[in-house]
């Protein structure tokens, strides 16, 4: 009797599936009373069931609230569907639905008590009797496919209750179910409206800070104290770009030095250069010596797809940078919206040149800008509009180039301070063999260099990680040794025959490194090293380069026969053209003469300056061309067999000890070959003795 008593309570109480294990184990620990006590549980039962009714009322009341409310808000039945749904709805009519065949059963059994017509007599609702529900009234919704006078007939026969409902009986009027069908849209609108001018402060207009979703507010970065991390110590290998940003930070920190000479502060600095020359660490460096206010943005973030978004970026912008002068404005990846204006499709009147005539007009337009330093980093100064870089928008351009070889040794002191390295480990080698690398690129190969040497299990690392990173990034991942003895013989006989042609040619540079180690999608590599910067090259230099990369195809020839000659002198032969047309038509270097040949427009990066370029060259020029760039290939060929015919015995040699060690140091080569062959007194190197590395 407990137990059942028990068990109506808590069915009783329960509200939620998931609580009844724990509601019905309390129960039973704590309410379960001895026979005495029965009365009292009896009360307590009828309290709590009391309870539980009043809880479920107010349930029902919140539910109706919610029920208005939405229905109010547009969240029912759309008045444009038809006033007579509404009424129909108005009924009281549950979602039951009877066909007409059965409301004609029901009809001729005399079950149909009354019926209610809406929409021009063709939806009924119907109080019929329901033997199903034990002969109770059943209220339910038929649709009928018409009003005929034979239904009306039949209703008055059987004396069945039936009446006509028009529109306008019980539905109200049409404009408040309009108007509560689009009470829900405004009142999100309104809202969205309201917090976007809450979050923006509520200033501004249309286009403004208080533009809908802050759409109008520029996204630069402000520091008023910036803390980068980065100083001028942190920045090497552009000691003349570098100078540059020192003045301008003593500008800002002693202005009454310069200004006592009636010098101004310059507006703006143009950084350019090729990536990964520290431009953008150059502008965090100014930012931490400087000590004033600091903005930074990238050139796309001022275009989006809405008009006029660019502009209102841009004067916002320039709005905060004013308020908080003196300040510095960076501007990273100006190009994106400084290209040149009238070379876009559409003619000059798209989204991208509105957006640079604010920012023309806010660097230097009838207000100007005092106090404003605008700073820009790009690497297509080609393609920059010419009114944003005058004197006055810009009046410095700071050329950021890669690094010389003092350089690179700075470059590689500042990265390598925080690694440790072995002995054998020299900077000023790997800068030397590092001609054409970037900042970021040195930074890079230190760091796989790190990496390799924590993989292989060391506390240091050595010049072997330091190889191979260069390498790796270079000419691309190590691959898998050959096996096969005839391919392997003649990939070292070619790469052998680049380094015996480009060593016994006068002008080349040393070889470094002769290895039969697959990397991309070469079988086998020859490096070269020169012994500096190529900044001027010769023609004896280039004619060289040109010689050394016919070694290859011309050791195949001498060696295995012209029959046998294969596809892995393609890429050789694809660099030494492009060199050897370099020297005829830019460089001026065969006997057509001193001429530039090439328009520069034709070698722009930008595809719409080489479709614009116009091509003034005759047909016997173009020949011309055709049969200097022949006869300087032919001639450095002829050179190439030259020398592998007469240096067969010291090829053999070397290909020997190659086959062996599979990879072959510059030293190592060049003391072989002098066993055979003097090697010219310009091409001599001496032997490399590491120096301790000094960071």
């Amino acid at each position: 009797m407990v137990v059942a008593s028990s068990a109506c309570l808590v069915g009783s109480g329960l509200s939620t599936h998931g609580t009844k294990p724990a509601l019905s184990k309390d129960f039973y620990g704590r309410h379960l009373l001895p026979s005495s006590s029965l009365p009292s549980l009896s009360k307590a039962t009828k309290a709590i069931s009391i309870k539980a009714s009043m809880e479920q009322k107010q349930h029902e009341g919140r539910r109706s609230f919610l029920k208005f409310l939405l229905g109010n808000a547009g969240m029912g039945v759309p008045a444009l569907l038809g006033a007579g749904s509404a009424s129909a709805d108005d009924q009281g009519v549950s979602s039951s639905r009877m066909s007409y065949s059965r409301f004609l059963e029901y009809l001729d059994k005399d079950r149909v008590k009354k019926v209610d017509l809406f929409e021009n007599g063709t939806i009924a609702i119907v109080e019929a009797v329901s033997p199903e529900l034990g002969n109770r009234v059943q209220r339910v919704r038929v649709q009928l496919p018409g009003l005929s006078q034979e239904l009306l007939q039949k209703f008055r026969e059987k004396n069945i209750d039936f009446a006509a409902h028009n529109a306008q009986e019980d539905s109200g009027s049409l404009l408040f179910n309009l108007i509560g069908n689009l009470a829900f849209p405004l009142i999100l609108i309104g809202g969205l409206f309201l917090l976007s001018r809450r979050s923006s402060g509520g200033m501004g207009g249309p286009g403004g800070p208080g533009f809908p979703l802050a759409f109008g507010q520029s996204k630069a970065k402000f520091q008023m104290e910036p803390n980068t991390g980065v100083t001028f110590d942190d920045v090497a290998g552009v000691d003349e770009a570098k100078q540059d940003f020192m003045e301008v930070v003593e500008f800002l920190k002693k202005p009454e030095r310069f200004t006592a000479v009636g010098a101004r502060i310059p507006k703006g600095v143009l950084l350019v250069g090729p990536p990964g020359t520290g431009k953008t660490l150059l502008a965090k460096a100014i930012a931490g010596e400087a000590g004033v206010p600091f903005f930074s943005i990238s050139g796309s973030e001022f275009v989006e797809m809405f008009v006029g978004v660019g502009a209102s970026r841009v004067r916002d912008l320039f709005k905060k940078a004013k308020e908080n002068a003196p300040c510095i404005v960076f501007v990273d990846e100006i190009d994106a919206v400084g290209r040149q204006r009238g070379t876009g499709i559409g003619g000059g009147n798209d989204e991208r040149e509105q957006t640079l005539n604010q920012l023309l007009t806010e660097m230097d337009g009838f207000e100007g800008n005092t106090g404003i330093i605008v700073i820009a980093a790009t690497n297509r100064a080609d393609i920059l509009d010419s009114a944003l870089l005058r004197p006055g928008r810009f009046d410095r351009q700071v050329t950021v180039d890669v690094p010389d070889v003092r350089g690179r040794t700075e470059i590689l002191k500042v990265h390598g301070s925080n690694k440790k390295f072995d002995g054998d480990v020299s900077l000023d080698v790997i800068a030397m063999r590092t001609p054409g690398f970037s900042g970021a690129d040195l930074a890079n190969l230190l760091n796989e260099a790190a990496i390799l040497a924590g993989r292989r299990g060391k506390i240091a690392i050595s010049s072997k990680e330091i190889d191979d990173s260069i390498d790796r990034i270079v000419a691309g991942m190590e691959g898998t040794v050959m096996t096969d003895g005839k391919s392997k013989s003649l990939v070292a006989y070619h790469e052998v025959g680049h380094a015996i042609c480009g060593t016994l040619t006068p002008g080349h540079d040393a070889v470094q490194k002769v290895t039969l180690i697959p990397r991309g999608q070469a079988r086998g590599l020859t490096w070269f090293i020169p012994a500096d910067d190529p900044t001027l090259i010769s023609k004896q230099q280039l004619f060289a380069r040109i010689v050394g990369g016919l070694g290859g195809r011309a050791a195949e020839e001498i060696i295995f026969g012209e029959p046998e000659v294969t596809t892995g002198a393609a890429g050789d032969l694809q660099q030494i053209t492009g060199l050897a047309k370099q020297m005829v038509t830019t460089f001026g270097m065969s006997e057509i003469g001193p001429w530039s040949l090439m328009d520069s427009s034709a070698q722009s990066n930008d595809v719409i300056m080489r479709m614009m370029a116009r091509n003034s060259m005759s047909e016997k020029l173009a020949e011309d061309i055709d049969s200097a760039v022949k006869r300087l290939s032919d001639e450095a060929y002829e050179i190439a067999l030259s020398h592998i015919r007469n240096n067969r015995e010291a090829i053999d040699k070397i290909v020997e000890v190659l086959l062996e060690k599979e990879t072959m140091t510059g030293d190592e080569f060049r003391a072989i070959l002098s066993e055979f062959v003097e090697i010219p007194v310009e091409n001599r190197v001496p032997p490399s003795v590491p120096s301790p590395v000094t960071v």
